[in-house]
């Protein structure tokens, strides 16, 4: 019996790589495969947290050709700079995906429907839908034939459930992502999706690179609204506990969980080294400094100058017991690793949310709000 054959656009992409008509990965030389200051770059998801990160950094690099996509309507992005093409886009289109990687030369795909464990936990069809995005992606940046780099933005939801049972925060090594048995829809769908960049560059040739991320907080990223990771949910209820002067702080869980945090500028660091490294496999991107739930609202209230009486939900959202981010691969690779101690970036991030939280008290305008889908 034969294989049945590809039908429509996909046949013909492939019909097209095979006459020579795109431009496969393996075509470049290593150096070409890195870009230059006036190359155009692409960023999916840039009008979210991390990505809005990312283009700060590439700006303050000194490229010039940045283009920025995001679900959201661009007065809602967390970050915007005028001297960027910034374009309102639903990427789970194909036809869009299609306009964001014209031209490009290098794309970061953090593009996706995320939040901290409530949103994951009560929207996991909505997350899964993300595969949409990161095949198109794909699919566009072949059928460009200028891409030379590709980045995808995985998650630690990806590892095995099974092994992360203890409270004794466990340290994932990339291999504890089989047998399969990821987060119960967000995990399943970034698995899947590594698993695509894996194949597009095994059978068509285009370099991917693929970073696990351990959650990520710091300034600029969302603080309230349903989607805001531990870190920042933390900060805010203790400034509002402070403010408010009720002293009392709800925790989700009970407060023993185990996780580690990485500070924003370490990720967006550590997406820069992985796309230009030589890593073919899904990597660790996260701190190794593993803390108790506790531990982090300890930290919160020493920066606030402030103790509080703390109150467990037992019933709330609270994701898995213990996880941390093994770093041997990375170090052995890279010789670099996050860095940021959680006490210093967590004080940032407070400061940061503390102007926030004053700033939406008194009816400013400038207020970072999650309304829509970017990371």
């Amino acid at each position: 019996m034969m294989e049945p054959r590809p039908s429509g656009e996909n046949y013909q992409l492939i019909v097209r790589i095979a006459r020579g008509e795109i431009i496969r990965g393996t075509d470049f030389s290593i150096e070409e495969t890195l870009v230059a200051l006036n190359d155009k770059i692409l960023v999916a998801g840039a009008g979210g947290f991390i990505g809005g990160a990312l283009v700060s950094l590439l700006r303050k690099q000194g490229y010039r050709d940045i283009r920025a996509v995001d679900v959201k309507p661009l007065d809602e992005w967390y970050q915007r700079f005028d001297d960027v093409e910034n374009l309102s886009l639903d990427l789970n289109l194909k036809e869009n995906c299609d306009i964001a990687a014209e031209g490009a030369a290098e794309i970061y795909n953090l593009a996706a429907n995320m939040g901290g464990m409530g949103f994951i936990e009560h929207n996991k069809a909505l997350c899964m839908l993300s595969v949409l995005i990161n095949t198109h992606m794909l699919q566009a940046a072949l059928k460009q034939g200028t891409v030379r780099r590709f980045f995808y933005a995985s998650s630690a939801c990806v590892y095995n459930g099974d092994k992360q049972t203890t409270f004794e925060a466990p340290s994932l090594k990339e291999e504890d992502a089989y047998p399969a048995l990821a987060e119960d829809g967000y995990g399943w769908e970034k698995l899947f999706s590594e698993r695509m960049c894996r194949h597009f560059r095994e059978d068509f040739g285009l370099i991917t690179r693929v970073a696990r991320f351990h959650n990520v907080y710091g300034p600029w990223g969302t603080w309230f609204g349903g989607r805001e990771k531990a870190p920042a949910a933390i900060c805010r209820k203790v400034i509002e506990a402070k403010v408010s002067g009720k002293h009392e702080i709800e925790i989700w869980g009970s407060g023993v969980q185990t996780r580690s945090f990485m500070f924003i500028d370490d990720c967006t660091d550590g997406i820069q080294r992985i796309t230009n490294s030589d890593i073919l496999e899904p990597i660790n991107l996260g701190s190794s400094e593993a803390v108790t739930i506790n531990q982090l609202v300890d930290i919160a209230e020493d920066i606030a100058g402030i103790k509080l009486k703390r109150n467990y939900d037992l019933n709330a959202p609270k994701g898995v017991n213990g996880r941390n981010s093994d770093n041997t691969l990375i170090q052995k690779y890279l010789h670099w690793e996050p860095s940021t101690p959680l006490r210093v970036g967590l004080e940032k991030t407070y400061r940061w949310i503390f102007d926030q939280y004053m700033a939406r008290e008194k009816g400013e305008a400038g207020v970072v709000r999650e309304a829509g889908a970017g990371r």
